[in-house]
């Protein structure tokens, strides 16, 4: 009787994207080659993985209308990272432990084991005493049809942690043993404040769970719960990634260090922000078959919510959400992390543009990239050449509309400015520019139609904001300010479409 459920609430599901999957299409908002559902909202990436053959997204996903609530997983599949095709659903609320308005199938991963696929997941109901959440499992033995665990949930929360604030189990396989991180928030103090925590937990099965240790802590720096957590090894050092609640502008950041599986604690040496855009949220990786480690984000942040700001230009179209571009996990030497744009988006090029060398001044001059609207840009700043205090380079321009990237060589940094990108968006994302000592500063741009991906000193520098622009902001711009800049390396490409 639970698996018919599950069924026929998928199967209601499935009807409403049918019916509204061609009018939500048309939207004027939608992306060329960002992945998004075809109806609805989407959140988090769930359940990466490369699986038989495919590599699989899953996601938090409502199919019924654009905003969040009542979580589902959707799941597509594709070849190339690049084009997808959807599949049906593989979750939906059906039990006593996920079938609620509020709650449902939250965020979770996915693994391979004795050929089965499994999905390990967060499930939220509310019985009357606050919302709870839980940890639960379910498999399928071909990757697209899932059934629930009959002895669901796995784990609750433990003595200490909010049961609000148990959540987005990420599961791996080490010597025989499976193990899981999930994030958490913990009371503590005389005033019972919670602090994000990640806890770890091990198995022989998948299905049954013992708590090994606090993975990671925090003194409340790093905020009150620390969302969807992931933790892999990456050259010789081990990497856990999270988004921390109530950390102020920190959405996304990385923890580089040693760790040890006989206490289960790993132990930080350097940390940093993954994105600093206001729209990268929820990173989740995995190992492609090359070995790269890949992560995904979700390109919004919580501002979405109805208690932050109004849904936004996408909600009116019968969508919201979307996810960033891939990004391959690189280590450098001294243990900070590049995380560089997939190599697979080259397939994506057309309209290629070259330039020479060029200077530019306080005169503004415009720049060609593809369509201006859906387009890729690299170029180089020459710094040994370049006596500029500052670099302007105002992207998805017209009829009084730009989006402002201020390169400030003179201070060291970088601003991204989208107050006057579309009459609704707002807000500037801030950062550090690694300049000491550089020759060159390198600057990759993508443009989607509702979407800027700016990454800068070689990757490690990243900029991700949504702007909801139209077909006539389609001008690129460019120009100095006290002095001079010596552009070079320019090329640009438009880009083909994924979707639409």
């Amino acid at each position: 009787m639970p698996r018919e459920v599950m069924l026929e609430n998928i199967r209601r599901a499935q009807a409403a994207i049918d019916r509204n999957r061609e009018s939500t299409g048309r939207g004027s908002m939608r992306q060329h080659y960002h992945f998004m559902g075809q109806t609805g909202w989407i959140n988090d990436p769930n359940g990466l993985i490369y699986f038989r053959g495919k590599y699989h997204y899953f996601y938090q996903y409502n199919p019924y209308y654009g905003f969040w609530d009542y979580m589902h997983w959707g799941h597509a599949v594709s070849d190339d990272l690049l084009h997808w095709e959807y599949l049906p659903l593989a979750l939906a609320p059906s039990e006593s432990y996920d079938d609620h308005m509020r709650g449902g199938c939250f965020s979770g991963s996915a693994i391979e084991h004795d050929g089965k696929l499994f999905l390990v997941f967060t499930a939220a109901t509310n019985r009357g005493n606050d919302f709870e959440q839980t940890q639960c499992v379910a498999w399928s033995e071909d990757g697209i049809h899932f059934e629930k665990y009959a002895g669901n949930p796995v784990l609750t929360a433990p003595e200490g942690v909010v049961p609000s604030l148990f959540r987005d189990p990420k599961v791996w396989e080490h010597d025989g043993s499976f193990y899981l991180v999930c994030g958490a928030g913990v009371l503590r103090g005389a005033d019972r404040k919670s602090v994000g925590q990640a806890l770890l937990y091990r198995s022989q099965d998948l299905l049954h769970w013992d708590f090994v240790n606090v993975l990671s802590d925090n003194r409340g720096e790093w905020g009150f719960m620390w969302e969807c957590p992931d933790f892999f090894r990456l050259g010789d050092q081990y990497v856990l990634t999270c988004s921390p609640m109530g950390a102020g502008s920190n959405t996304a950041v990385y923890f580089v260090g040693d760790f040890d599986y006989d206490t289960g604690k790993f132990s930080c040496r350097t940390s940093g922000a993954i994105d600093r855009g206001m729209d990268y949220y929820a990173p989740q990786t995995f190992a492609a078959p090359d070995g790269r480690r890949i992560a995904v984000g979700w390109a919004n942040e919580w501002q979405w919510m109805p208690f932050w700001k109004d849904w936004g230009p996408t909600y009116q179209e019968g969508w919201c959400g979307f996810f960033n571009l891939p990004r391959e996990i690189r280590m450098l030497p001294d243990h900070t992390l590049q995380f560089v744009p997939i190599r697979e988006l080259e397939a994506l090029r057309t309209d290629a543009c070259r330039m020479e060398p060029f200077a530019v001044d306080e005169q503004e001059r415009e720049l060609t990239a593809g369509d201006g609207v859906s387009f890729e840009m690299k170029l180089k700043v020459d710094l040994q050449e370049t006596d500029a205090e500052r670099l302007e380079l105002c992207l998805r321009c017209g009829e009084g509309r730009k989006t402002t990237c201020m390169f400030d060589l003179k201070r060291a940094e970088l601003w991204v400015d989208r107050s006057e990108s579309d009459g609704w968006s707002r807000d500037v994302s801030r950062s550090a520019l690694f300049l000491k000592g550089k020759r060159e500063l390198d600057i990759h741009i993508f443009s989607d139609q509702s979407s800027l991906e700016i990454f800068t000193d070689q990757y490690q520098n990243n900029h991700a904001n949504n702007i909801f622009a139209g077909n006539a902001q389609n001008q690129i711009r460019i120009r100095a300010h006290g002095g001079r800049a010596v552009i070079r390396d320019y090329e640009s490409y438009g880009m083909k479409e994924c979707f639409r």
